[in-house]
């Protein structure tokens, strides 16, 4: 059986694939096991943060598989501890709770905010307000936080405790802010998979001053659009404010599992002992990955992912067959006239990765895709659309 019939045979059947099977890759190219080369134009949504088998990452994973693979959280390691001073160090936030995914880490955020809430007013005030269109996991509450029902149908009854407002209405979030009692309000700074659409400034700063004023915890889910992808390390920083807890993933250990939380003043001591825990948590190898990912993330880098993201919104803005250009960095959105799947098997087939948000096809390179690939990807691209 090939690797295709075998993935059909025993593989539940969740993910709509496409009909190629990557073999291997380097940097930003991809090779299939027909001997094909793509330029990777999707970086495993978000993940690759420098593409495929980049050679520090590779050093540094090697180092630390070297040394050991796993403890537990029951004994201190230097990889984590190591990470976290980082992340703190970077964004002035004061502890770190280490998870496996983007879903865990707003779960433990949502915790954290309903455990500050009861503590500061009562157990009444656990509501979270997040956005329609929003999208923060498949775990049955972060299902319950996407402001998507399309998620929701075939999974009832979800968690309770939410209620959702339009992105960019200040109105309705001051109604549901004061209707609700509630613990948090959750937001992306671009909706990824909501169609790769940023939120107004003014919306995110009247958030900021309900919320101070309210005694309200503001929570950024920084899953896909954290670590360098929107052109600042985080893309909360992009808007002037600074929420209370930050959750990040995909990125953050370019390839392998990790999520993090991020807590503020208000929230770094909320969680004590036996209040959470993950066994694969703060993998030291995942950690060691993080690490020199994030020590990569520099200023030199994050001015080059802007730069690339004004080329490619540039040359595809205006372009025969483009509606619109969203997004922000390397995480953009292209509306297009002729069907998206259309346009993204065109891709395919002349050598190009891209993914879709929505009705739009969507790009999350590399941060550090060279100057010549991505050029050779955009005219692809541009031509997929006519």
């Amino acid at each position: 059986m090939s690797v295709k019939e075998k993935d059909k045979e025993y593989i539940a059947a969740t993910y709509a694939r496409f009909p190629i099977e990557i073999t291997g890759g380097k940097g930003s190219l991809a090779f299939d096991n027909n001997g094909k080369t793509y330029i990777d134009m999707g970086s495993g949504i978000a993940v690759n943060t420098f593409g495929f088998c980049d050679d520090e990452w590779i050093n540094a994973v090697t180092k630390q598989l070297s040394k050991f693979q796993h403890t537990s959280n029951l004994y201190y390691s230097e990889p984590d501890t190591v990470l976290a001073e980082m992340l703190c160090n970077r964004t002035g936030f004061k502890k770190v709770f280490f998870s496996n995914s983007g879903a865990e880490a707003n779960e433990c955020a949502i915790k954290a905010a309903r455990k500050y809430a009861a503590s500061k007013k009562r157990s009444a005030y656990s509501t979270v307000i997040t956005l329609k269109n929003s999208f923060h996991g498949r775990t049955i509450t972060t299902l319950a936080a996407t402001g998507q029902e399309i998620f929701h149908k075939d999974f009832q009854p979800l968690t309770k405790g939410f209620d959702y407002v339009e992105a960019n209405n200040i109105e309705d979030l001051k109604e549901k802010l004061q209707s609700n009692k509630c613990a948090a309000f959750m937001f992306e700074c671009i909706q990824g998979e909501g169609g790769v659409i940023p939120l107004e400034r003014e919306f995110l700063s009247a958030a900021a001053e309900i919320a101070e004023k309210n005694d309200i915890l503001l929570i950024a889910d920084e899953i896909q659009t954290g670590n360098g992808r929107s052109g600042s390390l985080y893309s909360y920083m992009n808007y002037g404010i600074t929420p209370d807890i930050v959750t990040t993933a995909k990125g953050l250990s370019g390839g392998l599992p990790l999520g993090a939380t991020l807590f503020g003043e208000k929230t770094a001591d909320v969680l004590g002992v036996g209040s959470h825990g993950s066994t694969f948590g703060g993998n030291p190898v995942c950690c060691a990955a993080a690490v020199n990912v994030l020590s990569r993330i520099d200023d030199e880098l994050l001015g080059g992912v802007r730069r690339k993201s004004e080329y490619i919104v540039k040359s595809l803005t205006g372009a025969k067959g483009v509606k619109s250009v969203s997004g922000m960095g390397l995480m953009l959105g292209i509306e297009t006239e002729r069907d998206v799947s259309e346009v993204i098997n065109r891709c395919l087939d002349n050598g190009v990765l891209v993914i879709k948000a929505k009705n739009k096809v969507r790009l999350l390179p590399a941060l550090n895709i060279p100057d010549d690939l991505l050029k050779t990807a955009v005219e692809v691209i541009k031509k997929a659309c006519l």
